[in-house]
């Protein structure tokens, strides 16, 4: 429920909301997703200044996530001290898949939307322009504009998590496909007839190379060998392990562990390969908890990635870096997709 004092904000943000082509130096991006809904002020460079966040708990009505949605971009306005007309547009990464020139979210599972129109709905309550988009295309822009690929045209990003999130930015700007579906990388095949994927295919890159596969991987090796130090590690319970337990194994000498490392780095290049033959980056991004690891990862994953790139000849190569935005990248990503021509 709205107390007497949000009401009061409310009507006074709105009363000031409407754009009036004064001068619009912030942009706000909301980060929704199935656990928190993230909102921030971003100033025109992409630097976040403000950011708050409250419980999304999705099985609400996508009426009343929209409304905390709204409510959170009038507090980083008030709690940054900036006034509404300064601010130039709003910008919402969800997960699903939008139709972006209607403002929709055509279809998002964890959050239970089905052709949610959530532009429409966000301004019922402020009335500026209001851009949505995949929340991992929202990543990459920022990692474009603010992170890791600045300076760059053509990058991409790919995050390592539940599953592998991914988007694509060619000439500065979002590629979304024909129909805003695009680059769902972490569901090409790269074991024809493997692992069952959550998609329901089977052998896409995800089902091997995600967090929630080197946890399974992990857990499958320190079973085969009770020996490895790997179970040491969770004490005997694995569902203690994480997506750090085998290269927590593998710095203390557990073979097991190495292996399991050495596997998982082999599947993850597997995949950065057909995207550098693909798209051809000057800068591939890799985020996610598992980058923690550093050059441990990375290093490795170069020196697959430059054995087996179609590109390995004396031509300029796609740089392999990590991600800098962490958290935040969803939100600063939003903020800019108002500003992705400018």
């Amino acid at each position: 429920m709205t107390d007497e004092k949000e009401y009061g904000i409310i009507k006074k943000l709105r009363q000031e909301s409407y754009w009036n082509g004064g001068i619009c130096l912030f942009t706000i991006g909301i980060d929704l997703g199935g656990t928190n809904i993230a909102a921030g002020l971003v100033d025109a460079a992409g630097n976040l200044v403000c950011k708050k966040s409250v419980p999304t708990l999705r099985d609400r009505d996508h009426t009343d996530i929209i409304k905390d949605m709204a409510m959170l971009s009038f507090k980083v306005a008030e709690e940054a001290g900036v006034d509404m007309k300064q601010i130039h547009s709003i910008g919402i990464g969800s997960p699903g898949t939008p139709d972006i020139p209607r403002g929709i979210i055509v279809y998002a599972n964890n959050l239970n939307f089905r052709n949610v129109p959530m532009a429409a709905e966000m301004n019922k309550y402020i009335q500026l322009p209001v851009h949505i988009d995949n929340d991992a295309n929202c990543a990459a822009l920022a990692e474009s504009r603010a992170g890791a690929a600045k300076g760059h045209k053509h990058s991409v990003t790919i995050t390592i998590g539940t599953g592998i999130g991914s988007g694509v930015i060619i000439d500065g700007r979002i590629y979304s496909g024909f129909n805003n579906a695009a680059a769902e990388m972490g569901h090409m095949v790269i074991l024809s007839g493997g692992e069952l994927c959550t998609c329901g295919r089977l052998g896409c890159w995800e089902a091997y190379a995600s967090a929630t596969a080197l946890i399974r991987q992990t857990r499958q090796a320190a079973m085969v060998d009770s020996h490895s130090k790997i179970n040491n590690l969770v004490e005997g319970n694995l569902d203690r392990v994480d997506a750090k337990t085998a290269f927590d194994a593998a710095r203390i000498g557990d073979e097991t562990g190495k292996q399991v490392v050495d596997q998982f780095i082999f599947y993850l290049a597997d995949g950065v390969v057909n995207l550098i033959n693909i798209f051809q980056p000057e800068v591939l991004v890799v985020g996610g908890g598992v980058c923690k690891e550093g050059e441990t990862l990375l290093g490795p994953l170069r020196e697959l990635v430059r054995k087996s790139a179609y590109t390995r000849e004396e031509v300029p190569q796609t740089q392999i870096r990590v991600a800098q935005l962490g958290n935040d990248a969803g939100i600063v990503g939003a903020a800019l997709l108002g500003r992705q021509t400018e």
